[in-house]
């Protein structure tokens, strides 16, 4: 039991580190308004993508899953471990169909940027995009720890 907490832990830790620290490096590359840095950052965030967050949520949800069921409890259930979980999976499914498509569109926009001298509406667009869905991404997972710590009864 011990071992599934710290993993569990591990990739809450990993998860919501990458997030703030990508978020962090976003919103600096946006207001150095130098392109090559941002489509860098845009880049690097995909990287990080692929190298932290995918094995942090393969972490959380394994771990997660078999806590529960060693501590008698079902995720679907009405209850702050069923709230979690769905706030959880909208965050990933925000992340799946908003986010990493909005970040190979500022890659392949970045690049014709680049190419052209100017950055195209479609940058601007995609990068606002990732800014704003990236925000509510980040505060669902947010939300889902306050719950697991807090277990409030409803």
């Amino acid at each position: 039991m011990n071992l599934l907490l710290f993993l569990h832990l591990t990739g809450v830790v990993l998860l919501l580190g990458n997030s703030l620290t990508v978020a962090f490096w976003k919103i600096r590359a946006d207001y150095s308004k130098d392109l090559q840095q941002t489509l860098q950052t845009a880049k690097n965030i995909m990287i990080a993508d692929y190298v932290f967050t995918i094995p942090s949520i393969a972490l959380i949800l394994i771990s997660g899953h078999l806590l529960a069921v060693n501590a008698g409890y079902s995720v679907l259930d009405l209850n702050w471990l069923g709230l979690s979980y769905g706030l959880f999976v909208l965050s990933g499914v925000i992340w799946l169909v908003v986010l990493l498509p909005a970040q190979a569109k500022m890659i392949r926009e970045g690049n014709i940027s680049l190419h052209q001298g100017a950055v195209t509406k479609e940058f601007v667009r995609a990068s606002r995009r990732w800014n704003m869905y990236g925000i509510v991404s980040t505060i669902l997972p947010l939300a889902a720890m306050v719950l697991m710590v807090w277990k409030p009864d409803f």
